[in-house]
């Protein structure tokens, strides 16, 4: 029997810790901590769920595909966000989907893209499940007859690869191990690694704009795509797959960001590279995050490139086991697949060095560094804590933006300020703390992390509270309200306030154009 994956947090079914796993857990939190309860909450059993009847029932051809499972449906109806945890936890699922379609092929999404939009349906395209800001749930949905997710996982091929012009052509659901695993089989990469790669799509990277793990040069999705392919409700959207064009606005631009509103993603056209073969990594040691920064700044000034440049602050680096929190620590990394990178790593280890950083003296090769290990590994592990937090009583949220090097202090202390005062006025204590993801020669790309004690019951209270103080801070500070997370529903009033109005009217003129029922995910980026 194939492994099926929670409906209600992150992962498979197997992987949930056990009661006395849970309660070693909690002790271990709040003797570290000193906030988290003892008294262990399990998840609400999906038997014990009662939802509300499906509105809509597929066409007798489409019913192969489709399913109206309780299961199925919970499992659609919401993200992996904290909010999403803490209702599913609870047995709460207000507004869930009504049918789930699993298309096997473009010809099977089309009829059910056109059964849909002529049954009044909204239409939710759906790839992982792993988005953290409402961006795949059914809200706002209640003038439509019913909704219609599209699970999209089932079209998961690598279907061509060009190794002249090294480019792949992709399916939109398949998942980051399922395209690797394809690639690899050429000696190739498309080198994205999101933190949710085991279960995202390549899909919802395009249509979300993810980030990948790389801190520089090549690691947003939109770097990697050549050309992307898209069903909307009156016909197809296909960019011509070149290396580079100035002939107007571009198609595959528009749908890159689009969060499944102008179209469903079917395939796209990939630039992918041979696999890495020489690595390096070290973990560099600085007085404090401001020094840190100073180094990373001029890293990211270099030419140097590194694969990996990520700071984490002295409280981030105790809490993930990678320091002691006396010291912020860069984590430090080079790859290449053509030729050895000791001399680019020599060169930048000279350059922390001239800003105060330490590290240890290193050897060849990967460098074994025990702090690199244990950040890249609670790093990879942090969306499976989030669901043990939920039942410990510990509310976790991220939020993360982009700013220029100018204004970093500035956003900086004002985003702390302002978030670590909300934390005291809604939880009565708490931490926030911050690392860079990614670094351009312009600016950072900050990504702060808070851990506080949740009030059982209140918790969706909470987050909104601290959702609200962060996202103002960051809009009055200058930056973006998201970096790599999408807008999604949680971002969108800040999102308003963030582009500019003409813009918006253009935005809606392409949706009505494209998508005149306003079925396609109503609600993210634009009004129904």
């Amino acid at each position: 029997m194939p492994r099926r994956l929670k409906h209600w947090g992150w992962g498979y079914e197997d992987e949930q810790p056990s009661p006395s796993e849970l309660r070693d857990a909690a002790r271990f939190f709040s003797e570290r901590f000193g906030f988290g309860s003892r008294e262990v909450e399990l998840p609400v059993p999906l038997n014990e769920v009662s939802l509300p009847m499906p509105r809509l029932r597929p066409p007798e051809p489409l019913a192969p595909i489709c399913s109206t499972s309780d299961y199925e449906r919970a499992l659609h109806c919401y993200g992996r966000s904290y909010i999403d945890l803490v209702r599913a936890f609870r047995g709460r699922f207000d507004h869930p989907p009504d049918v789930i379609a699993r298309p096997r092929s473009e010809e099977q999404l089309q009829a059910t893209l056109e059964w849909a939009v002529s049954a009044g349906a909204a239409v939710i395209p759906f790839g992982g499940g792993t988005s953290v800001v409402g961006g795949i749930e059914p809200a706002g949905c209640d003038g439509y007859s019913g909704v219609v997710t599209v699970d999209l996982k089932s079209l998961d091929e690598v279907l061509e690869v060009d190794p002249v012009s090294l480019s792949a052509r992709i399916q939109a659901g398949a998942t980051g191990p399922r395209l690797e695993e394809q690639l690899g089989e050429h000696g190739l990469t498309l080198r994205h690694f999101p933190q949710s790669f085991q279960f995202s799509t390549l899909g919802g990277w395009i249509a979300t704009r993810a980030g990948g793990h790389f801190a520089t040069l090549y690691t947003h999705i939109d770097d990697l795509v050549e050309s992307v392919r898209a069903l909307t409700p009156v016909g197809v959207w296909e960019s011509r797959r070149v290396p580079g064009s100035g002939a107007g606005v571009s198609p595959d631009r528009m749908l890159i960001g689009s969060e499944g509103t102008l179209g469903v993603i079917t395939e796209a056209w990939l630039r992918v590279r041979p696999r890495p073969v020489y690595r390096a990594s070290a973990p560099v040691q600085f007085a404090d995050f401001t020094a840190g920064a100073a180094a990373v700044r001029a890293l990211s000034q270099s030419g140097l490139y590194p694969t990996n440049c990520r700071l984490i602050d002295a409280r981030e680096a105790e809490v993930t086991g990678a320091g002691d929190g006396s010291h912020a620590l860069l984590v430090l990394g080079f790859e290449s697949a053509g030729h050895d990178v000791e001399r680019w790593m020599m060169t930048a280890l000279e350059c922390c060095g001239d800003h105060g950083g330490t590290w240890e003296r290193r050897g060849g090769g990967d460098g074994g560094s025990a702090a690199v290990g244990s950040w890249r590994e609670a790093f990879l592990r942090a969306p499976y804590l989030r669901d043990v937090f939920i039942g410990i009583g510990v509310l976790s949220e991220t939020f993360e933006t982009s700013i220029t090097w100018e204004r970093f202090p500035g956003l900086h202390e004002h985003v702390l300020g302002d978030v670590t005062r909300a934390l005291h006025d809604v939880c009565g204590g708490g931490t926030v703390t911050c690392r860079f993801t990614h670094v351009y020669p312009d600016g950072p790309a900050p990504y702060y992390t808070i851990v506080a004690p949740a009030r059982r019951g209140a918790e969706l209270e909470q987050w909104a509270e601290l959702k609200r103080a962060a996202s103002d801070a960051v809009i009055a500070g200058g930056g973006t309200i998201t970096h790599h997370h999408a807008v999604g529903r949680a971002h969108r009033p800040w999102y308003d306030r963030q582009r500019p109005e003409p813009f918006a009217a253009a935005l809606r003129g392409a949706k009505a154009a494209v998508d005149p029922s306003g079925a396609l995910n109503p609600g993210v980026l634009i009004d129904p």
